[in-house]
């Protein structure tokens, strides 16, 4: 199912039991963020919330916010307009497996994988709801441009303050539309925004990021960059813009997919952009290379510490468009758990089949809340070799952002990782520490206050595996202790 709006999101959510709607006037300053923080703590991610009433310094806002929208399983799958996301990875696998047809049982299979992708391609469309309001800023460089001062400006927006250290609002869930110069390619990202004033942002793209690349080609040539952010429209776009997807294939493709419905996209006002048509708002504007980076930040982060300040282009609007009836859309981040380990689990879920492509051996793979996205990992494996379980560390260390995890666990077929509990006594019982553990370096999350330099660090790997006799075990390895089956079923019955 594909949304149309992100407030028919909201409503979908309210109908399925999924919603809270708070009618009190609370502040976007911090009182929004504690009980959104309390309900994402609650088991199984608590209800999204729907605050009707947002305050910004003191005054009511034109907009609605919602948060939470996405942290749970269910709602989760809900935004991807499925039932659940093991089916749409169990689809997305066998697109990934399909091979030429053998026969006519085969074709008519394979028809219907390729009929399902007849909709992923984006297209352009001249008009979109995106447009009902359209505010043009002074440096838009359009005769028509309205003073800045006219609403909407970015100060009328019920942008959050999270966290007390906080160096100002920051928008949380934007899309962030940038191309690469030479060869076209699009790229959707999501990138924080500190609001420096009505017209002026921080873009906080850190250096491993494919809008950082952009940007650099545009540094080189000191051109200025255009850049669009959307916010809102289809909750599938806020999950493809934190997809791991390959480099250089586009987000809006993979949104297209999941959607069974292209992706209608209208070309900014301001900027030789397309956004889509559909999304609540949209920010246009651009980055001038030829101006000095602004102090960005202190920010309370996903790792549960501040992000301190440092160094970030500043993002200039030049256009704000929304469509009426806004809803504006909103996430906190900061201690686990919190929604973004939904979106996260949701990620690693549905890209699993296509890593066990590349790690045949790979049975499940998992992102505890506690490593806050890609510190942690556990991995379970079919081991059938000597030192296996280091090929897919190394292997895992090598693909996109996993490159950032600090630490991997490897564990035998049969242990369930997403049980941390179970993953600790395998990891506890099956280790010696100096021949199953192995350190080695790479990049590291620029927002990782441990390292020793800036987004440079060290890794550990650790193999809890079952030890073979290739790995320099001599010993007779005991076997787990586990009861007799037919007891088991016989004590079931009696006992139900």
């Amino acid at each position: 199912m594909a949304f149309d709006s992100f407030g028919d999101f909201v409503t979908a959510l309210d109908r399925a039991g999924e919603l809270k709607r708070i009618t009190a006037p609370l502040a976007t300053e911090l009182e929004i963020t504690e009980v959104a923080d309390r309900e994402m703590k609650r088991a199984g991610g608590g209800q999204a919330l729907l605050f009707e009433r947002p305050t910004v310094n003191g005054r009511p806002s034109s907009f609605p916010l919602a948060i939470n929208t996405m942290g749970s399983r269910r709602r989760m799958a809900m935004s991807l307009g499925a039932d659940s996301v093991a089916a749409l990875a169990a689809e997305l696998g066998a697109l990934m497996k399909a091979k030429p047809p053998a026969s006519f049982r085969e074709a008519i299979k394979l028809l219907g994988l390729a009929l399902d992708l007849r909709h992923a391609k984006p297209k352009s469309v001249k008009h979109g709801p995106c447009k009902e309001v359209v505010h043009l800023f002074e440096d838009s460089n359009r005769p028509s441009a309205q003073p800045a001062s006219a609403p909407p400006t970015l100060l009328d927006l019920p942008i959050l303050k999270c966290w007390p250290l906080d160096a100002g609002r920051f928008i949380t869930l934007p899309c962030v539309v940038t191309k690469d110069p030479d060869t076209g390619e699009r790229n959707l990202g999501m990138y924080r925004m500190q609001v420096f004033d009505e017209s002026t942002t921080g873009m906080h793209w850190q250096l491993q990021k494919v809008g950082a690349r952009h940007g650099r080609r545009y540094y080189e040539t000191g051109q200025r960059m255009p850049v669009a952010v959307f916010l809102g429209g289809d909750p599938v776009f806020t999950f493809c813009a934190t997809a791991p997807l390959p480099d250089g294939m586009d987000e809006l493709l993979l949104a297209g997919y999941l959607r069974k419905r292209a992706v209608e996209l209208v070309k900014c006002e301001t900027i030789d952009l397309e956004v889509p048509a559909n999304a609540d708002f949209v920010i246009e504007g651009y980055v001038d290379p030829k101006e000095p980076l602004r102090s960005e930040g202190p920010f309370g982060d996903h790792t549960g510490y501040y992000s301190l300040a440092d160094q970030y282009p500043a993002f200039h609007v030049t256009a704000i468009t929304h469509r009426r009836g806004a809803v504006y859309p909103a996430t906190i981040v900061g201690i686990p758990p919190m929604e973004d380990f939904y979106i996260g689990s949701a990620s690693v879920e549905l890209f699993l089949p296509i890593f066990k492509m590349t790690f045949p051996e790979l049975v499940d793979l998992a992102l505890p809340a506690e490593g806050v996205f890609h510190n942690l990992v556990f991995v379970s494996i079919k081991k059938t070799y000597p030192l296996q379980a280091f090929k897919i560390m190394h292997g895992l260390w090598g693909m996109g952002q996993m490159m950032f995890t600090k630490y991997i666990v490897v564990v035998d077929a049969g242990v369930d990782v997403h049980n941390t509990s179970e993953v600790l006594f395998h990891l506890c019982a099956n280790t010696d520490p100096q021949r199953d553990a192995i350190f080695t370096k790479g990049p590291a999350d620029a927002l990782d206050h441990a390292t020793s330099e800036f987004a440079m660090g060290s890794k550990l790997g650790i193999d809890a595996t079952k030890k073979l006799p290739g790995e320099g075990f001599k010993r007779e390895w005991p076997p787990l202790i586990q009861m007799d089956p037919a007891v088991k079923a016989k004590i079931a019955a009696l006992f139900p």
